[in-house]
């Protein structure tokens, strides 16, 4: 407790404890601990390569950070200290006297009684706001299996149980592979699975969603899809990938992860446009992608903006009225891939590490109910109300 002639350094305003180590690390959870110092925790976040033996790991991570609650997932990429980071394990701690953390996880996606989910969440969120009244400031956090072709349905049930707490977070990774992905809760691994975290904090909070694109007039119906698989078989009935690489003026062996990251495709939702991202063509000539789509579903060819100069205003006016002290981010994949294809890594790993971004890059975020693809989306943290 600072006395009033003591003077705030601007550690003392931080609301995060941060640590990171190399994948390889000889003993990365105790390196962590020590890193991040002796707490206590409410909850300690670990973004894990996926180069890490992410079993082992999180073995070792039982009890290590005393009785905060341990969320870990596989990235696809690490945001660190110097911005885009890569063969990393960051690790996030929230400290107790400045956060209330209720922790839960939710498994099998593909099965969840809605309405009992609500109901869980409705009821654990009233008791947290009764034992954490103190603390004014909310927000939830979210963690989703990124390959269980899940995360609209549970982006959606949980909003509907969220009140006015806003929800974001983002979809494990597995680096550019797209093979297996892994998260885990209090040392227990698992898949088809989710995180949440309820936390209310004496930080004030802004939860946020931002991308760099703009809608063109060039539009395209879906007349052929297999919603389940997320797969689009026909765009303006005519195969999906060679009428796609047509409008963009590409040969269909053009088509790779970084045309659909410079080339993405955005559905209308009320008065805003969401990327709809293409994943890869099918053997059949189909797109696969990293979000719901549905036959009928009117899509828009996006043209991209300077991705520094956006994301450089963007986190300024988080900076309006005062600018955060630290952000916790979700990445797209897509953006990191893009600003490699452009060169721009070196910028945007400027500009994160400027703002004190942490994070991890992600197979798709979640903003309230909605899964959305190519964005950076997170959370603020401002200075903590004083007493």
């Amino acid at each position: 407790m600072l006395d009033g002639s003591a003077t705030r350094s601007a550690e003392d305003d931080q609301a995060l404890r941060v640590a990171q180590v190399h994948w390889n690390d000889a003993d990365p959870i105790g390196k962590l601990t020590r890193k991040l110092g002796p707490g206590p925790f409410e909850l300690v976040c670990l973004f894990v390569s996926p180069r890490a033996d992410f079993h082992a790991l999180n073995g070792a991570a039982k009890g290590a950070f005393g009785r905060a609650d341990v969320f870990a997932c596989t990235t696809a990429g690490e945001i660190g200290a110097t911005g885009y980071e890569e063969g990393q394990i960051i690790a996030i701690g929230f400290p107790s006297t400045l956060f209330s953390v209720d922790a839960l996880v939710i498994d099998g996606l593909d099965a969840i009684n809605d309405r009992e989910v609500i109901d869980r969440l409705m009821q654990r969120r009233l008791r947290l706001s009764m034992e954490a009244s103190d603390m004014t400031h909310e927000f939830a956090f979210l963690l989703v299996d990124g390959l269980s072709l899940q995360e609209e349905n549970i982006a959606s049930v949980l909003a509907s149980a969220m009140g006015p707490m806003p929800l974001f977070g983002g979809s494990t990774g597995d680096g550019t592979n797209f093979d297996t992905t892994w998260l885990s809760y209090n040392g227990q691994v698992r898949q088809n699975a989710a995180l949440l975290a309820l936390v209310r904090s004496r930080c004030p909070v802004q939860v946020f969603s931002v991308d760099h694109f703009e809608p063109t007039d060039i539009r395209m119906v879906v007349t052929r899809a297999a919603p389940d698989h997320r797969t689009v078989l026909e765009i303006n009935a005519e195969p999906a990938a060679t009428e796609y690489a047509r409008l963009l003026g590409k040969d269909l062996a053009q088509l790779d992860t970084g045309t659909f990251a410079a080339h993405p495709l955005v559905v209308r939702l009320g008065h805003s446009h969401h990327v709809r991202s293409i994943r890869k063509v099918g053997e059949d000539g189909s797109l696969l992608f990293f979000s719901a789509i549905n036959e009928g579903m009117v899509l828009t060819l996006a043209e991209t903006q300077d991705m520094a100069h956006h994301l450089e205003n963007a986190l300024q006016n988080l900076g309006r009225d005062g600018a955060p002290t630290q952000i916790l981010g979700c990445d797209c994949l897509l953006r990191r891939l893009e600003a490699e294809q452009f060169q721009q890594t070196r910028a945007l790993s400027q500009i994160l590490s400027r703002h004190r971004v942490t994070g991890f890059n992600t197979y798709g975020e979640q903003h309230g109910a909605l899964h959305v693809n190519q964005t950076l989306t997170g959370v603020a943290f401002y200075p903590p109300d004083q007493d």
